[in-house]
């Protein structure tokens, strides 16, 4: 499952699928909040949908956009409580939560780390072989996450397997005393 954060719109997709095999979708929904409630309440309602989610699709792990610093501190403030309780409703369930950077899921999915939010709409509708780009530009990216996280993850499950079978203790061959 992929979460965009965001106190205002928070995107969440699901994809299935492998490394190396089709992937398809599952479902996207965008989580709206008004900026006319107080922000608790907003988060109220983020958690909320969030263990909605996690409850009815039951993903294997959960990837959150990584919060980057931009020059509006309000935007990253509120994305970055987003964020949180996003991780915190993974956490709670015993789910692996990756981070992933924005320019990271647009090179992922595009070849590009600096595509923009079109082109990435663009190929996560080619990706998942959609009618339609999904919209807004939070549900494509929510996608763009899941996306990112089966392709790195599965890679990066491999790298660590590697990694772990080369510390294991190699028996010695030769004499014993």
């Amino acid at each position: 499952m992929g979460i965009d954060p965001g106190l205002t719109r928070c995107g969440m997709g699901v994809v299935e699928g492998s490394v190396g095999r089709p992937l398809s979708l599952v479902d996207v929904n965008v989580l709206r909040t008004s900026s006319d409630l107080p922000v608790p309440e907003r988060l109220v309602t983020i958690e909320k949908g969030i263990d909605a989610w996690l409850d009815e699709y039951r993903p294997d792990a959960v990837a959150v956009e990584r919060v980057f610093a931009r020059s509006d501190v309000s935007t990253v403030m509120g994305t970055a409580q987003a964020s949180g309780i996003a991780m915190v409703c993974a956490a709670r369930r015993g789910l692996p939560v990756a981070l992933h950077t924005p320019s990271e899921v647009k090179a992922a999915v595009s070849g590009n780390g600096r595509a923009d939010k079109t082109q990435v709409g663009a190929m996560v509708t080619r990706i998942l072989r959609l009618d339609a780009m999904p919209k807004p530009a939070d549900a494509a990216d929510a996608l763009a996450l899941a996306i990112t996280h089966i392709w790195r993850g599965g890679a990066q499950a491999r790298i660590d397997a590697a990694l772990a079978g080369s510390r294991q203790p190699r028996p010695t061959i030769g004499r014993s005393r």
